[in-house]
């Protein structure tokens, strides 16, 4: 069973910088990029922040007002959230499991597009994962420029997350290069005799 992303991110954080505030859980986490290679919805950490403390994960450490600012209250880990944050650490260490990536199922369907659709579909595709990786190899590079220190800046480990992420762009990368060659040279063809036999739909005018 897959162990909760942002679940485990936010305890991650409230045992990095405790006491924290809420706020700064979700600086801290925006910073590393969670939301990009762990799809942590910046949304859903407040909410993850207080399904923690209804389970008894992390307790209230106290609340402040600054001026006229709202409250904030500052949260510090519990011992059984130290024991649970161990549990889903080690589960996901030990985890091989794949995500599903839902592009798996329009490379089936190839032959139900327009060729020409496919090809402007795999260029446009391209174009992004070269961006997105030439943005994180920035990133990479920044985070390990810093000190490394949490209080400071983003953690020198948060580098490794984000070069897996970059690994698996360019994984990607290479597939839709090799696949639009494959189809612009005709060596792959599914629009024609049984490969052909889905029919290509036609988008709406």
């Amino acid at each position: 069973m897959a162990v909760p992303t942002t679940r485990m991110l936010v305890l991650a954080i409230v045992r990095l910088l405790q006491p924290v505030h809420g706020y700064d859980v979700r600086r801290e986490l925006l910073s590393w990029h969670a939301d990009d290679w762990a799809n942590v919805k910046p949304g859903s950490i407040y909410g993850a922040l207080n399904t923690l403390q209804r389970d008894g994960l992390i307790a209230i450490e106290g609340v402040a007002q600054d001026g006229a600012r709202p409250e904030r209250t500052t949260y510090r880990l519990t011992g059984e959230g130290e024991k649970e944050f161990g549990e889903m650490l080690r589960t996901s260490l030990y985890s091989a499991e794949q995500p599903k990536n839902p592009y798996f199922a329009a490379v089936a369907l190839f032959p139900a597009a327009p060729r020409d659709e496919v090809i402007a579909a795999l260029h446009g595709r391209i174009l992004k994962f070269e961006a997105e990786l030439a943005f994180t190899e920035r990133e990479v590079a920044r985070i390990l420029a810093g000190s490394g220190n949490p209080a400071e800046s983003e953690p020198h480990h948060v580098a490794d997350a984000m070069r897996l992420s970059a690994d698996h762009i360019r994984a990607d990368l290479t597939w839709s290069r090799k696949t639009l060659e494959r189809i612009e040279t005709g060596e792959l063809d599914v629009w024609g005799g049984v490969n052909g036999a889905l029919g290509a739909w036609e988008p709406p005018m």
